[in-house]
Order: structure tokens, then sequence, then C-alpha cells
């Protein structure tokens, strides 16, 4: 198997013993190389504020957390924190006592994580309270609201626990094709709906019964085999009052009216990140590099920027006039949202970002799989 195909399977994760097979991303023996930078031309005037560590992140699906100026944010083997964006101090740290593979979800009081052998772990103020054992392996971070915690597991079960004291108050099982993503899904709250990516289906459940409310189709699955017929939704959204706008992997961008489940459009798109926007546009970034802006109403392409072709990016930020985005050399990129020009380009510790950059309060927080946290700031 060559190297684009080792990329591709290293990301996909197995709900029965299976072996798998296919062709490279890439179409040839090795990526192609990204076209040269160039120098860096500050547009935009941007300072490192401060640094802080949290243990490497390599192998674990991250998605930090931002509550008010607080960053809740995990490492691989079991460090949990919280950091101050204003100064880049703890509020608080913990060392659990096992490797995790998905974290962090936050109230601000509550914090969640599951470990690599499918336990659900939930702290309050940093102090962990209780464990639960899980029916499968989550590589979504839980999500905590409501004095309650959700659970998005690779069997595609969705399982809602009391916050405080770790009753399981329900539990749905969805079917789905064999293969999911070995990378964090969707699962956030709507008003008063729990809106879970369930397959190629955003669907909505009322979070007290877990009864589902509405489906909207994203994209379906295709192809003659597993891999060819893989879908799922992926994280982040993009949420503007009822208005969500998600990503399919692989297959499609599009929105739903989340009030009623109903579906506005879809276009196909070949990213496997997640997107965000604001009640004008959609960005996202494609597996080949390419960042590309879509018109929110309707979907249509507003640009396209071959820039950072070939770079492995994150998922967007969208902050202000700049359009975010990190890559696997640990560069942070600022584009503009208009056209895509170089705003910024800012340095980190080498290593790839390991999850979509955040805002918090006035800070840009960036994160890098050998557990730098980087927080930014405008001049």
């Amino acid at each position: 198997m060559n190297m684009g195909s080792k990329a591709l399977f290293a990301a996909l994760a197995l709900t029965a013993v299976l072996g798998v097979g296919g062709c490279s991303l890439w179409g040839g023996a090795s990526k192609p190389k990204p076209a040269e930078l160039g120098p860096n031309v500050p547009v935009l005037g941007v300072r490192q504020a401060w640094t802080a560590r949290i243990g490497a992140v390599e192998g674990m699906a991250l998605d930090a957390h931002v509550n008010g100026n607080a960053v809740t944010l995990a490492s691989a083997n079991g460090e949990v924190a919280a950091i101050d964006a204003r100064t880049g101090g703890d509020i608080w740290r913990t060392r659990l006592d096992m490797p995790l593979a998905a974290g962090v979800g936050s109230d601000g009081r509550w914090a969640a994580v599951v470990s690599q052998s499918a336990q659900l772990i939930v702290l309050d103020g940093g102090r962990e309270i209780w464990r639960k054992p899980l029916s499968a392996q989550a590589y979504t971070a839980p999500l905590v609201a409501g004095n309650r915690v959700f659970v998005l597991a690779a069997d595609r079960s969705v399982t809602a626990f009391d916050a405080a004291t770790g009753y399981r108050l329900w539990g749905q099982q969805r079917p789905g094709e064999p293969l999911i993503l070995r990378q964090g899904g969707v699962l956030m709250a709507v008003d008063d709906t729990l809106v879970v990516g369930l397959s190629g289906r955003l669907v909505g459940f009322n979070p007290d019964n877990g009864v589902v409310r509405w489906e909207a189709p994203l994209a379906s699955p295709r192809g003659t085999n597993d891999v060819e017929r893989l879908v799922e939704i992926v994280g982040r959204t993009s949420r503007v009052d009822d208005n969500l706008c998600a990503r399919a992997f692989q297959a499609t961008v599009g929105c739903i009216d989340a009030a009623r489940g109903a579906l506005l459009w879809t276009q196909p798109a070949g990213g496997s990140e997640g997107i965000d926007g604001d009640a004008s546009m959609l960005f996202g970034t494609e597996s080949n590099g390419t960042v590309v802006a879509w018109q929110r109403a309707d979907g249509k392409r507003a640009w396209t920027s071959e820039r950072l072709q070939f770079r492995k990016l994150t998922a967007p930020l969208l902050l202000g006039r700049s359009v975010v985005v990190g890559d696997d050399t640990g560069l942070v990129h600022l584009l503009s949202r208009d056209d895509a020009a170089p705003l910024n380009r800012l340095a980190t510790d080498g290593s790839a970002i390991a999850a979509a950059p955040l805002a918090a309060g006035d800070t840009l927080v960036v994160v890098t799989r050998k557990g730098g946290v980087y927080g930014f700031r405008p001049d």
C-alpha cells in the first residue's frame, strides 16, 4: 500500500474487525509537493501573546472547547486542563490514569472525555467525579449541556447521562455502514434539540428522552465497497439562528433549517474537515489543500484558492476579516475572507496543528500535535 493509502486508512476505524485495502488519495507514489509560500508580508498585525503546554495529542480526536475565557483541552496521555485565554495560565489541570481517544466537551463546569478503553470520564472543576463504560469507542468529543452529558459512539449509538451522577438517562442506536471515521463528528445543541451526525444525515433528537424529531440527509452512501460507501458528517459546523451548515466527508457541503429539519441545499465538495462561516458566507478546506468559499444562501462558490494546495489543512475559523487555517507543518495562515489573499502567517513548534483554530475573547488559540498551545492577539 502506498503512502497516500496509508494516510487515508489511518483515518478510518472499524465497527467490526475487518480488513480493508484501496487506492491512493493522490493517485501516485507520494503526495505532491506544496508550492512555496514565499515571504510573509503581514497585512494584519498579529503577535504571540503566550504559550502553554499540554501532552502530545497524536492519535487522539481533539476538540478543544471554549467557555468565556476558558479553553478546555486534553492530551492523548490523559492530561486535561482548562487554560485562561487571557494569560495562558492554568485555571485547573488534572492527570487521568489512562490514555484518551476523544475530548473535550465542557459547559464551563463539567468537562467530559473518552478513554481509549471506551470509558466516559467526567470532571467537575478539574476533579474526576465518575466514569462509565460505553458500548463502543467514541471519536467525537462528548457534549455537555443542560446538566447532561451526551455521547456519540462508533457503533452509532447516542447516549445521555446525568452530568452530576453518571446515571444513564436514555440511549438510541442507529444502523449504518460498517466503516466509520476516526475523527470528530457532529454532536451539538440547537435550542431545545440535540443535533447528531449519523452516517450522511443530521438527526434532531429530543434531549430529554432520545425521541427523533427530524432527519435531514446531506449525503447518501455510494459506490460498490465499504470504503467507497463511507459517508459521515464531520465537525465543525456553522450555525446562524436556525440555519445549520455542515460537511459530509468527501461528498458534500450543505445547510438545513434546524427548526424543521428541512434540507435547504447541498453542493459537491471533496473535503474531510468541517466548515465555518457567518450569515453570508461559508468557508472550508478541501482534501487537496484548496480553500473554498460558498454563498450561504444557495451554496454557490464565491471563490477558490490554491495558494495552500497539497498542504494538509484544518477546518477553518472565521475571525473578523480573516479565514484562519492551520497546516501540517505547524503554520497558521490568515487569509482574507473576500478573496483568500494572505494577511499573515504565524509559526508554532513545527508539528501539525491538531485541531481547528478557535477564538476565546480576543485571543486566537491553536494546539499542535506536540502539545504546544499558542495564544495570538492582534497588534
